[in-house]
């Protein structure tokens, strides 16, 4: 009988170590991220909801006190990592990954990118020292509450060089901006392979349009692409720009003509379009 009772004890004991009752947790996990120019931004952060709760203000029930450090989010903390340097309201970041600390106010949040990520949410052992960078933002009311804390990515600015990145919560929004240099990355490609494949030659001379550098080079490139991909439409359009840009408004118009055409056999409505402005454009 004993021998029976020892071995139904180890039985238990073995299924206890290994039963695995996973249930949800009060601040779920959550994460986004964007490409911004050629930059990787990804945040990891977890997700208190609000519950009925006053969330900021200088009450003494609130969740989160004006004026005190927050770990901005719930359980551990939020990390940010940057795969490339960058500047955040025009500081200085260096690319690696970063603890985000708050201090919320009523007309001004202070905020800190902290190189130290194994302070996670021991906020009491916050060392100014450790500071990658520390900035100030003015917060915004919303118009619709948000009931779980929630950070965005988002206002990526048209031509690529920066974004902001949104904490929202309750009525209470901040927004600070990311600024990312890709150029030099580009130019690099660039020199390195636009010998290799035609559409290389496309992709450096549409650079050199909307950046504004050497059209005399665009158009040879452009030139080459057109040869060697046999001029399909969007390719033919970008060359009538680069002719545009340099003051031919002739051949820009030609080729502009050539695209549409091209254009309308593929059933490309957009480049349709775009072409029709562009000829508009050059009258």
């Amino acid at each position: 009988m004993k021998k029976l009772l020892l071995i139904v004890l180890l039985l238990n004991f073995n299924l206890a170590l290994f039963a695995q009752v996973k249930t949800p947790i009060a601040s779920p996990a959550g994460s986004v991220s964007a490409t911004v120019g050629l930059t990787d931004i990804k945040i990891n952060y977890f997700r208190p909801r609000a519950k009925g709760r006053k969330i900021f203000g200088s009450e003494a029930s609130v969740v989160v006190p004006f004026g005190q450090i927050w770990r901005t989010g719930a359980n551990s903390g939020t990390k940010v990592v940057f795969s490339d340097d960058v500047k955040v309201e025009g500081v200085a970041v260096p690319k690696g990954e970063y603890l985000l600390l708050t201090w919320p106010g009523a007309t001004e949040w202070t905020i800190v990118l902290s190189k130290d990520v194994t302070l996670g949410g021991n906020t009491a052992k916050y060392d100014k020292a450790n500071d990658a960078a520390r900035f100030t933002v003015k917060p915004e009311k919303l118009t619709e509450k948000v009931e779980t804390f929630t950070i965005n990515i988002g206002d990526i600015a048209d031509d690529s060089k920066s974004a902001k990145v949104q904490l929202a919560w309750e009525n209470t929004s901040v927004k600070f901006t990311v600024v990312v240099d890709f150029d030099a990355k580009v130019m690099e490609s660039i020199e390195t392979y636009t010998k290799v494949d035609p559409d290389d030659y496309f992709s450096a001379a549409v650079y050199y349009l909307d950046t504004k550098r050497d059209m005399n080079q665009a158009l040879v490139w452009i030139n080459k692409a057109v040869d060697e991909m046999k001029g399909p439409f969007y390719v033919l359009y970008q060359k009538a720009r680069i002719q545009k840009a340099l003051g031919d408004k002739k051949g820009a118009a030609e080729t502009a003509n050539a695209s549409l055409v091209k254009s309308k056999e593929a059933g490309n409505r957009d480049y349709q379009m775009m072409n029709e402005e562009l000829l508009k454009s050059l009258k």
